[in-house]
């Protein structure tokens, strides 16, 4: 955009939503050209909308100006989903962050999309109350990006992603109407369309979603196994028994050795892998629950296993858990993340395949994931400042998602496609899939001015996409 077209988009932007709410000073800018994935643009503006009604002043003077529109929360997606690749209008919710309603009697909430996931559960906890969707960064990141990545985290395997929980929705669409959606709608389902959507499809100004009463008790086990690919095996077999922890999650021994030297949570040092198992109810059921699992465990090669003895080393092993890849800081100055899903009997043959993998590149890899939904996330330690550092990650995070697929998984399990995975879209649906895709979008978004450049591969349009060629590599890593 021209000097002169930028400064007359922002005099309208001031006039509409104020002075203290929009940005365009490069330093300021800076700010919003990224997120965790990091793609460095500079948008056009960003602005700072106070409710439903500034939001939707801005997409109708975006509209008019042809400005793309890129919602951002706390800028933690790892996609590269709330990054302005084409520059644009950033619109960030950090002061749309309030719980508009608590319903305690009915379990639900109203929040806008600025809200912090861990900020929702903090308040529904005097009534007895949790909210179930629980990401690493859920201390961080917000509602709306939670919504939008349709994110899960270590308990999605028994209480579901976000998808499971909101009940409905407030948004704003292509021409600035401000409209509104409820799961009890007849009709088509658009609460379920726009969750996951990534910003896509319009702009969500409140969420209502559902909460959860606290369980009666708790019970947190640790399992040490010789190596990933037994504690996998193991996970199979715990969930084939017909029982369905709350959390299954398992690290490897270089994670384990990373986050113990920050945590300190009592991890033993010399596990090839360790197994954190969760399970909830009634306080008379989880001595039998703790019985059943830890047999299964043992049966499978578990080295040991040990129970929490109270809620703070609970809660120790739990942070440990969630700041697994913190604490890879220790070892080199970045890492890459993927997201791929493999049904979880495969979970063995996936491990086994991304160390080779990265042994291949001369990487090292950490292994953490919810073992329990097959949901896989390996992190290649790397040094950005090495050229064959980068490349190599590039070509074996592309090798680890084709691997995945071929196991009969998919690209992402809870981080979204954003701007990074949309190439290796077409290596999970054909081109009619996404033909259809196309259209639904441009049902709601004809201009594709929300959120461009993201999910669907580069140069697809709803006429187009159904021409686009199946790549043999995916797109690229985070640099």
């Amino acid at each position: 955009m021209e000097s002169a077209t930028r400064e007359r988009f922002a005099e309208r932007l001031i006039d509409a939503i104020g002075a203290d709410a929009v940005l365009t000073a490069p330093e300021d800018l800076a700010v919003y050209s990224f997120d965790a994935y990091s793609e460095e643009r500079l948008p056009s503006a960003a602005v700072l909308p106070k409710d439903a009604r500034d939001v939707s002043a801005i997409v109708r003077i975006a509209n008019e100006c042809g400005e793309p529109i890129v919602p951002r929360g706390a800028g933690t997606g790892l996609c590269g989903g709330a990054a302005p690749v084409r520059g644009g209008v950033v619109v960030s919710f950090a002061r749309m962050n309030r719980i508009l309603s608590l319903d305690a009697a009915n379990r639900r909430a109203r929040v806008q999309p600025g809200l912090i996931n861990l900020d929702l559960s903090k308040a529904a906890l005097p009534h007895g109350l949790f909210f179930g969707p629980d990401p690493s960064s859920q201390k961080i990141s917000t509602l709306g990006g939670n919504t939008g990545t349709n994110a899960g985290g270590p308990h999605a395997l028994s209480y579901g992603s976000m998808t499971n929980h909101v009940l409905g929705l407030e948004y704003v669409d292509g021409s600035g109407e401000i409209l509104h959606t409820a799961l009890d709608d007849f009709g088509y389902d658009l609460t379920g369309s726009l969750v996951g959507s990534e910003g896509t499809l319009g702009i969500i100004t409140a969420i209502d979603l559902r909460l959860m009463r606290l369980p009666p008790a708790i019970r947190v086990f640790l399992a040490a196994f010789a190596d990933v690919e037994t504690a996998s095996a193991a996970v199979s077999a715990i969930v084939a028994a017909g029982i369905v922890p709350t959390a299954l999650e398992i690290m490897d021994k270089l994670i384990v050795q990373a986050v113990e030297a920050h945590y300190h949570a009592g991890f033993p040092l010399d596990a090839g892998a360790v197994l954190l198992v969760e399970i909830a109810g009634q306080p008379d059921d989880m001595q039998a629950g703790e019985r059943a699992i830890g047999e299964i465990a043992r049966a499978h090669g578990a080295l040991s296993w040990r129970s929490a003895t109270d809620a703070d080393e609970r809660d120790a092993l739990w942070a440990a858990r969630k700041g697994a890849a913190g604490a890879l800081g220790r070892i080199a100055p970045n890492y890459y993340i993927q997201d791929a899903t493999v049904p979880r009997t495969r979970l063995p043959q996936a491990v086994h395949r991304i160390d080779e993998i990265a042994r291949a590149y001369k990487l090292l890899v950490g292994n953490v994931f919810h073992a329990g939904d097959g949901n896989l996330h390996p992190l290649l330690i790397f040094d950005r400042r090495e050229r064959r550092q980068v490349e190599a990650v590039i070509a074996a995070g592309t090798e680890i998602l084709t691997a995945c697929i071929a196991l009969g998984g998919t690209i992402s399990g809870e981080h979204g496609i954003g701007y990074e995975k949309r190439e290796t879209l077409p290596l999970v649906f054909s081109s009619d899939d996404l033909a259809t895709m196309g259209r639904v979008r441009d049902v709601f978004d004809p201009k594709r001015l929300f959120n461009p450049d993201k999910i669907f591969p580069s140069g697809a349009v709803c006429g187009e996409v159904r021409a686009q060629p199946q790549p043999a590599a995916g797109a690229g890593a985070w640099l």
